[in-house]
């Protein structure tokens, strides 16, 4: 089930649920799940990324989510069938974080946003936080911003931060980086991991 969902919002619950409902397996416990996943992270095989409230300054729990620290072992878990393009490159971006000595986290944004006519709180994600000491980066994983559209949907979470700390955008593609006119810097992902 992880080597499936990595970049997606998992907790031990979902897991066990699956197994139950999927698999048929009734004595399988949240408790036993979250020590098989633990296990995993002792091994080296996977990491997780903990939710972070950039407003409220603070951890939130569950759920979280969990990368492969080896790729090449998760698709030969999946006999090669599921390789998202936009999966496997937020995966290799949460590495490289890792790798270049960042705590890496997920970023959550609760904003006030209209909706037919009413106020409602939204909230929006940020790819990852990365923090060593003083310095932070917001990052966005964009496998490719073809329309307006997509390109507001992953900017949407970045101007709604109010701090100074620079926001990066990731793209697939290679492309000469730039700063938007928010300040917003764009990359490409070869450009990123050199």
């Amino acid at each position: 089930t992880l080597a499936s969902s990595i970049g997606a919002p998992v907790n031990a619950s979902n897991i066990a649920n699956t197994f139950k409902s999927v698999s048929k397996v009734q004595d399988i416990s949240d408790k036993t799940v979250s020590a098989y996943m633990g296990y995993m992270q002792d091994a080296f095989l996977i990491d997780r990324a903990i939710r972070y409230d950039i407003k409220g300054r603070k951890y939130i729990d569950s759920p979280q989510k969990y990368y492969f620290e080896d790729l090449g072992l998760r698709n030969a878990r999946l006999n090669f069938r599921q390789t998202e393009q936009t999966h496997l490159m937020e995966n290799i971006i949460f590495n490289e974080l890792l790798h270049r000595g960042y705590a890496v986290d997920v970023g959550v944004i609760e904003a006030r946003v209209m909706k037919d006519g009413k106020s409602e709180y939204k909230q929006y994600e940020v790819d990852f936080i990365a923090t060593n000491g003083n310095e932070k980066y917001y990052l966005q994983s964009a496998y490719e911003l073809s329309s307006e559209a997509k390109r507001e949907q992953e900017l949407n979470s970045l101007k709604r931060i109010d701090d100074s700390f620079q926001k990066i955008v990731i793209v697939k593609d290679d492309i000469m980086p730039y700063r938007d006119e928010k300040g917003i810097y764009f990359t490409g992902l070869f450009q990123f991991l050199m």
